[in-house]
């Protein structure tokens, strides 16, 4: 039998429970959108911090507004990589290039941080030519395991002609999670790779949510 202290004790659960699952779903919204622009004026500032102080003070931009914009500092920085990038695509810029390399490779110390620091810089920055092609599956650790990875190129030189494969050998990367950038680099036979469909992009947001974002932007219902 029911009371009337009952059903008030109901209602007032059932609109806790509205609030805070509006609550919850607000807080998806918004965390999202404020850590973006929070990441993104972030860095800006930081920008601006190393880039400013490099420019002559009678040529920075607050000495003629009388405010201090920010973004400025991006401004220059992507205007001097761009002529920068401009005249090292040309034969006096990749001239130069290779006399500083010459002089750098005669420096122990800074020769190992010089070609580290590039190694990173041409891995990050590499053109699409260069990037990962598609996404598979594969079967790691062992048979009936299934991790997923990212096809890299066609295996070749010593790899290819030492392995023990009748076929064709694939250079395959199986990312970490949460941290993508991380992982192992694998070869497998051609026959053992499934190529996915899905785009590199929606592989590794299924890497980084550990398997709760699929591609299209749907998510596992905890089943």
């Amino acid at each position: 039998m029911n009371t009337p202290f009952d059903d008030d004790s109901k209602r007032r659960g059932g609109r806790i429970g509205t609030l805070r699952a509006s609550f919850l779903t607000g807080l998806v919204i918004i965390a999202p959108v404020g850590l973006t622009i929070w990441l993104i004026w972030t860095v800006i500032g930081w920008i601006d911090g190393v880039v400013l102080p490099l420019v002559p003070h009678d040529l920075r931009p607050e000495q003629y507004i009388g405010i201090n914009l920010r973004g400025v500092g991006v401004i220059i920085f992507l205007v001097f990589t761009t002529f920068i990038g401009f005249v090292g695509r040309g034969l006096i810029g990749r001239s130069l290039i290779r006399w500083g390399e010459s002089i750098v490779d005669r420096m122990p110390v800074v020769r190992s941080v010089y070609s580290g620091i590039k190694q990173i810089s041409e891995t990050v920055f590499a053109q699409s030519e260069r990037s990962f092609e598609k996404a598979c599956l594969i079967q790691y650790p062992r048979k009936g395991i299934w991790a997923v990875g990212f096809v890299s190129t066609t295996a070749r030189g010593e790899v290819a002609d030492r392995a023990e494969t009748s076929g064709e050998l694939m250079s395959i990367f199986v990312p970490t999670t949460p941290n993508p950038t991380s992982g192992f680099l694998l070869f497998f036979p051609k026959e053992d790779v499934i190529e996915l469909d899905m785009s590199i992009e929606d592989a590794a947001k299924l890497v980084i949510s550990a398997g709760l974002v699929y591609p299209n932007g749907n998510k596992t219902n905890g089943h």
